[in-house]
């Protein structure tokens, strides 16, 4: 699995991309035997149409790939990934074509093309490389790609060989790579520090719950990331159907985006004070397992009515989010996969994101659109609020009626928020359920380089 970009030794094989708007005035200044050649291939420059040109002597003399129309190109993240795909494994070099303004996300989806989840099954099939364009930021899309393929392992990997203790370690490996500070909150101890709802979820598993405590970073303005660790969820004593808990192993796909995002902010040595908080669970079923109409009372002091035990997520993130507004930083955010409803509005391609500040969602807008990572801004809608009051306790984690799920659900983390200026919270889906360019079925990063362009706008400056 090559993720980087090649060294450029000579060999390459230049690649010329080619707008269909384009194909005929582009044949007609290369040489007849080319032209004939295109022809009986059928090239047309369609997005994901790419070959070899032989020379002479048999040899690739030059590849070329479509990028299609601009109509064609608005339905597909990353064209040139695209026709990568397409192409057969070497060293390539783009001769042209590639317009400036998209040159780091396009090469950065011919990287991604190259992601294989092959931790349990080999994968021999050779890379297609890529020398890197001049004027791109070569460390920040290799950054980006990293990342993305951390966040891409850790969701693949089902709960067997993912479970609380092995996220831990995960993280602890990326703590110790970077020269961070680590720590873990581990069983019984969450209870005498004061996590009871965390406890409260994973007490029923075999491995027990724990908070994950990362810091880097000694100077800058203070970043916070809180992630959902919920390893599997069986919905707890709200057992979910089967059909449902089939792809539980991505639930904690929010802990694998804020890894994948500290992993760049640390490899790019980012300016900032960062924290990684991840509450690491399994909601589990068995004897002592937390039940429907039990009343928890967080580590806020705010008392929570169970309503229904699959609305874990919100739990564990919330005593994760009353520690992290314990020190004010700049800025939280939490990532989850926490609710079916965000789905339901936006489907799986859409990061859904919560802030009450226009001027960061304007910020996150801009920058997503340069970075191939398209979000979603969602209301924190205040007369929703008192659909998670049920009367008799502070909070209901799971209204009843089933309106405005997702809504819903960022209005209880957000109440968990009180001292930090900067909240911003994003319910994602962490899956892509049909192949893609640069996308394969399975575990995928959202929003995180959306948040990585937009920190300069969403953070003080240093």
């Amino acid at each position: 699995m090559t993720l980087s970009f090649a060294d450029d030794d000579g060999t390459a094989i230049d690649l010329h991309l080619i707008d269909s708007a384009d194909l005929d005035d582009w044949r007609g200044s290369r040489p007849d035997a080319e032209v004939r050649w295109l022809e009986a291939q059928g090239f047309r420059a369609g997005i994901g149409q790419a070959l070899l040109v032989p020379g002479p002597d048999g040899a690739p003399a030059l590849a070329v790939a479509g990028r299609g129309s601009a109509a064609q190109r608005a339905r597909v993240r990353f064209p040139l990934a695209a026709a990568a795909q397409n192409l057969p494994a070497g060293t390539y070099r783009i001769a042209g074509g590639l317009p400036e303004d998209t040159a780091e996300a396009e090469t950065l989806g011919w990287l991604l093309s190259n992601y294989r989840f092959d931790r349990y099954r080999g994968d021999d099939r050779a890379a297609r490389a890529l020398i890197a364009p001049r004027g791109i930021d070569v460390a920040r899309v290799e950054a980006m790609a990293a990342a993305e393929a951390l966040t891409r392992d850790l969701i693949n990997t089902p709960a067997s060989d993912m479970g609380p203790d092995a996220l831990e370690a995960a993280a602890f490996a990326l703590a110790e790579r970077h020269g961070a500070d680590f720590q873990s909150i581990v069983g019984d101890d969450l209870l005498t520090q004061n996590f009871p709802m965390i406890h409260a979820v994973g007490r029923a598993a075999a491995v027990p719950p724990r908070l994950i405590d990362m810091r880097w970073g000694g100077s800058g303005p203070r970043l916070t990331l809180v992630g959902k660790g919920v390893c599997f969820d069986t919905g707890g004593l709200n057992l979910k159907p089967g059909g449902s808990m089939g792809l539980m192993k991505k639930d904690m796909g929010g802990a694998a985006n804020v890894l994948g995002l500290a992993q760049m902010i640390m490899a790019l040595k980012l300016p900032v004070q960062l924290r990684v908080l991840i509450p690491a669970v399994e909601n589990a079923v068995s004897g002592n397992a937390f039940r429907p109409q039990d009343i928890l009372t967080s580590r806020k002091g705010l008392t929570v009515e169970i309503n229904n035990t699959d609305a874990e997520g919100r739990l564990v993130l919330a005593d994760a989010l009353a520690l992290a507004d314990e020190e004010s930083p700049d800025l939280i955010v939490s990532m989850a996969t926490l609710t079916g409803a965000a789905r339901v509005a936006v489907g799986p391609d859409l990061a859904p994101f919560y802030t009450d500040h226009d001027s960061d969602a304007a910020a996150l807008a801009t920058a997503a659109a340069g970075v191939a990572d398209p979000v979603w801004r969602m209301p924190f809608h205040a007369p929703y609020e008192a659909m998670i009051e049920p009367g008799i306790a502070d909070l209901d984690n799971a209204p009843s009626g089933g309106f405005a799920g997702s809504i819903t659900a960022a209005l209880f983390l957000r109440r968990f928020v009180e001292a930090s200026p900067r909240y911003m919270h994003f319910d994602i889906y962490g899956w892509q359920p049909v192949a893609a360019p640069g996308r394969p079925k399975g575990g995928a990063g959202q929003g995180i380089r959306a948040l990585l362009a937009a920190l300069p706008g969403l953070l003080p400056a240093a």
